[in-house]
């Protein structure tokens, strides 16, 4: 599994497109033990561009504040499963809660 979270100050940034940095994280599937952690700059923010980008990053799963019913649409064409509503926390932190089965969606903050 690979996880995608927008971070700002290495923490959730709850305005998912905008976003200065992704961290993603890749765990054993076997294990749920992290693989990797990398911080990566996404490119330049367009719709459409953030789903193809991380699903040819490997990305199975985005954790995020908010997001827009287009674009989780297009996270969904592209197989990434798409959690909303995620609390402003480490990425460490919301994939541990998340592969624990305790990460708490929450209200979708985006409005578009």
């Amino acid at each position: 599994m690979k996880f995608a979270i927008p971070t700002a100050e290495h923490k959730l940034c709850q305005h998912f497109g905008h976003c200065d940095l992704f961290t993603i994280i890749e765990v054993d599937d076997t294990t749920k033990k992290s693989k990797s952690n990398q911080e990566m700059v996404p490119p330049p923010h367009e719709p459409g561009v953030l789903p193809v980008w991380l699903h040819k990053q490997g990305v199975t799963v985005v954790i995020a504040g908010g997001m827009g019913q287009h674009a989780q649409q297009l996270f969904n064409q592209n197989q990434i499963e798409v959690v909303i509503g995620a609390p402003v926390d480490t990425p460490e932190n919301l994939v541990s809660a998340y592969l624990n089965k305790t990460l708490q969606g929450g209200e979708n903050i985006c409005d578009h």
